[in-house]
C-alpha cells in the first residue's frame, strides 16, 4: 500500500490505515446495525481482520481511516477507500463506512466522500467513480446524491437482509459532476 499524505475535508480527514486500527475495524464490523449496510453478511474475528488487512498492504486499493479532531488528538469514526481501480477506464469503485454510531448522520460521511471524490478525480485523475447501496439504507442513499452521485440503475430484490429481498441501487459519479457544496 503506497504511503499516501493524508487528505483534509471541511470536518475530517482521511489517511492511511494502520494496523493499530485492526481491533476497531473489528468491533465495528461485528456490530449488527454497522454491518446491515455492507456488503460483509457474517461477524469477523480480530485474525481474518488482521489478514485482510495484510492484503491492503499489496493491493492496489486505498482505504482510508476517516477521523475527526477532539481535544486529545484524531478520534477514527470510519474507514473510506477506492476499490477494483481500473485505469484504463480511469474508474474505481468506492464504500463507506462510519462505524461510530453517536457519529451517525452528523455529515462526516458527506464530507469524507467529497474528500475521496476530489482526491480521485484531481490527484488521480478518475474519470468515474461507483457505488452500491441497499434500497433500505435512504440516509447514504441521499449523502451520495448530494455528493453528486447519479442513480443509474437497480439490481431487483438482488440482497437478502432481515428476512426480505432487497433492492441494490447502482449509482456513479464522472468527474465533471461532483459537487463541493
Amino acid at each position: 500500500m503506497a504511503q499516501i499524505d493524508m487528505l483534509y475535508g471541511d470536518s475530517v480527514r482521511l489517511r492511511a490505515i494502520e494496523r493499530t486500527d485492526v481491533p476497531t475495524f473489528t468491533r465495528w464490523f461485528n456490530d449488527p446495525q454497522v454491518r446491515r449496510t455492507l456488503l460483509m453478511t457474517d461477524p469477523i474475528s480480530e485474525d481474518e481482520e488482521h489478514r485482510w488487512f495484510e492484503k491492503q498492504l499489496e493491493s492496489p486499493d486505498k482505504i482510508f481511516g476517516i477521523e475527526l479532531p477532539t481535544p486529545e488528538g484524531w478520534l477514527l469514526v470510519g474507514n473510506i477507500g477506492l476499490l477494483e481501480l481500473n485505469w484504463k477506464d480511469r474508474s474505481a469503485k468506492t464504500g463507506i463506512v462510519i462505524g461510530e454510531k453517536d457519529q451517525w448522520g452528523k455529515g462526516h460521511g458527506r464530507d469524507a466522500m467529497r474528500t475521496l471524490a476530489r482526491y480521485a478525480f484531481e490527484e488521480l485523475n478518475l474519470h468515474r467513480i461507483e457505488l452500491e447501496v441497499f434500497d433500505y439504507n435512504e440516509r447514504a442513499a441521499r449523502c451520495y446524491e448530494t455528493c453528486g452521485f447519479v442513480r443509474e440503475g437497480t439490481r431487483r430484490q438482488a440482497h437478502f437482509a432481515d428476512g426480505a429481498y432487497h433492492d441494490v441501487h447502482m449509482m456513479g459519479i464522472l468527474a465533471e459532476e461532483r459537487t463541493e457544496g
